[in-house]
């Protein structure tokens, strides 16, 4: 039985909040082999995103909010044992579904490691952390679940979506340090969300959402495929709503940029977002 402590911080739930890549990539698959989508679902979802939480929080030993989690208990050594396991299995699983899959996921491991482990620490540097947490959760998970849902396994993936998904995890990844100012601090970690400040944070967020929105409507236009681009536009509405009522609060007041509202902008974006790439998914193949 694991501690309360290890099945709070390895955060099954924000996987969830990456998702969407997941649902964007398998949308654009022709043909799917249902057996390796489901097993690189499990891969992902249930394994590799916990346990990259899971080292995270074992490596910062949070004591404030962060990640999705108010109030962060103390890690233990068996979260560490944990996360090892786990990346273990999804090593194993992704060996059967091919070559790449397993490198991209060794890719990942090696890039959430990286980013975290305190004797390269790629988190406390801004720009390099951003780079990194964007092309890995973004444009490799992007490839990733393409080529390892097709029943072809090709490499041949378009490079115009794997570089929006890369945008797309970008325009929302300072928003999710926000409300962490202090803390990231305090632990010698300066996030871009501090390098830009709070109005520059949202700034950032909408251009960069903007550019990840406009390279999906030059992808899916060069297809013929304007209905979905729109689909996606209205999906996502809420969302934009969201963002720029949150926005002008905080320029009115700085205190806005919480925990609270940092959450409840992660699971509109969250949820807007899947059902978006699940109806384009749901209208490409039906």
């Amino acid at each position: 039985m694991l501690q309360a402590s290890t099945v709070q911080l390895l955060r099954l739930k924000f996987s969830f909040f990456l998702m969407p890549v997941f649902w964007f990539a398998l949308s654009q698959v022709e043909n799917i082999q249902l057996t390796h989508t489901i097993l690189i679902f499990i891969v992902l979802h249930l394994l590799v995103y916990p346990a990259s939480n899971g080292y995270n929080s074992y490596m910062d030993r949070d004591t404030e909010s962060v990640g999705g989690l108010k109030h962060p208990m103390q890690p233990t050594k068996e979260l560490f044992y944990v996360t090892i396991v786990m990346d273990v299995l999804a090593l194993l699983i992704s060996t059967f579904i091919s070559s790449y899959s397993f490198l991209c996921v060794v890719g990942f491991i090696a890039a959430s490691r990286a980013y975290s482990y305190r004797g390269i620490r790629l988190k406390q540097y801004p720009i390099i952390g951003f780079i990194v947490t964007s092309i890995f959760q973004g444009g490799i998970v992007y490839f990733l679940v393409n080529h390892a849902s097709n029943v072809s396994k090709t490499i041949n993936v378009s490079l115009l979506p794997i570089i929006a998904s890369s945008f797309l995890v970008g325009s929302f990844y300072p928003l999710t340090q926000i409300y962490q100012h202090e803390q990231d601090k305090a632990d010698g970690v300066k996030t871009l969300s501090m390098l830009l400040g709070y109005n520059g944070t949202f700034i950032f967020t909408g251009s960069w959402f903007f550019i990840a929105m406009n390279l999906m409507a030059i992808y899916f236009f060069l297809n013929l495929e304007q209905l979905l681009f729109f689909t996606i536009a209205l999906f996502t509405l809420p969302t934009l709503i969201y963002f720029f009522w949150w926005m002008m609060k905080v320029r009115i007041d700085i205190t806005e940029a919480n925990f609270e509202n940092t959450m409840r902008m992660n699971i509109i974006a969250s949820i807007c977002t899947n059902a978006a790439f699940i109806a384009v998914l749901i209208i490409e193949k039906y």
